[in-house]
């Protein structure tokens, strides 16, 4: 199997960390002490600006979760659409020659899901399978990856596309004085990002799906993960996220590589979702990696802040784009996310 191609859309609206961060002082309340905290917090979060699905004036509109949902489903239709046809495009293929679609999102509900949706507006087969995936959050982008690999195994000349779609913005919380929150607000932002994968019966280029693995962590349900209700998507983020990343991780990663006669030594491409810095950071130090070896995923931190599933697709695309590298060469793409838990994949170019 190969991933054929990798697209991402963004929001058009895009703001600098400080402006964003001013913003979100004034929609806290402005108090002193708070404001003070969340500035800096926000000024050490290594992000230069971020995507929002609207411009920050019509946030204040936003007054319920049925009017955040709604913003959500129209932005996630728009921005999957725009997704997936720059990846169906440069893979050199056309909608209807998809045969499954998995699509992934956290950050709002609707049914029909968003991939149904999109059936007929992108113009794929009735006969499409659909797997919306909800709930895995930064994990996803990998997941989804990985579950699309274990279906074209049993399809060769089958092709599926991976959509992720995550709008943070609409989890706006202005009441959740929490650490976490105040971190998350500082820290997460909005688009989306596709790929195309295809069997090994078809002829495609991009890195081949050489392996797979879940991992999950028993006993950390309450690391990561929403607290939903009639208020909408309340962040839940435990400290615990860099130590994990730094002590569990790099363990999995080297049984990972030594079922399949590799050592991390081997790999010359690492796609890593960036998390936050200091998540970054743990896993940078515990997979005795350098910053260059992460480039990607600090530039897409940069760039955008956190996608949640998305990113991971977008350090992908920038991989696949900037460090073209040598036939053979090895990678590993790995994500964290909800449960609390790991996906890993072994590709080669």
């Amino acid at each position: 199997m190969k991933i054929a191609a990798v697209a991402t859309a963004f929001p058009e609206h895009w703001y600098d960390q400080r402006t964003l961060t001013e913003y979100l002082v004034a929609a806290f309340g402005d108090e002193p002490r708070l404001a003070e905290r969340m500035r800096s917090l926000h000024a050490n979060a290594g992000i230069d600006g971020r995507h929002l699905l609207l411009p920050l004036a019509a946030y204040a509109g936003l007054t319920d979760f049925t009017a955040c949902n709604a913003a959500w489903l129209r932005g996630a239709v728009e921005l999957g659409e725009r997704a997936s046809r720059s990846a169906l495009e440069r893979a050199g293929l056309a909608p209807r020659d998809v045969d499954a679609i998995f699509f992934s999102t956290v950050t709002g509900l609707a049914s029909p899901s968003v991939d149904a949706r999109l059936v007929d507006r992108l113009g794929l087969r009735p006969d499409v399978k659909r797997t919306p995936m909800f709930g895995l959050g930064c994990v996803a982008g990998a997941a989804a990856v990985s579950r699309a690999v274990d279906y074209l195994r049993g399809h060769p000349d089958g092709v599926a596309l991976v959509l992720t779609v995550e709008l943070c913005s609409l989890t706006l919380q202005r009441d959740d004085r929490s650490v976490a929150n105040l971190i998350s607000v500082g820290l997460f932002g909005d688009g989306a990002a596709a790929a195309v994968v295809v069997g090994a019966g078809r002829t495609a280029p991009g890195p081949a799906v050489l392996a797979t693995r879940s991992v999950f962590y028993p006993d950390t349900q309450d690391v990561m993960g929403w607290q939903i209700g009639a208020h909408g998507f309340r962040i839940v983020l435990s400290a615990e996220v860099p130590t994990v990343a730094r002590e569990r991780v790099p363990a999995d990663v080297d049984r990972f590589l030594g079922d399949h006669g590799r050592r991390r030594a081997d790999i010359r491409r690492w796609i890593a979702h960036p998390g936050g810095p200091k998540v970054l950071q743990a896993l940078q130090d515990g997979l005795d990696l350098t910053r260059h070896d992460l480039r990607c995923s600090w530039q897409a931190l940069a760039r955008a802040g956190n996608l949640s599933s998305a990113s991971v697709l977008m350090i992908l695309e920038a991989t696949l784009r900037t460090n073209p590298g040598a036939a053979g060469d090895l990678g590993v793409m790995l994500a964290m996310g909800p449960g609390f838990c790991s996906e890993l994949l072994l590709l080669r170019w």
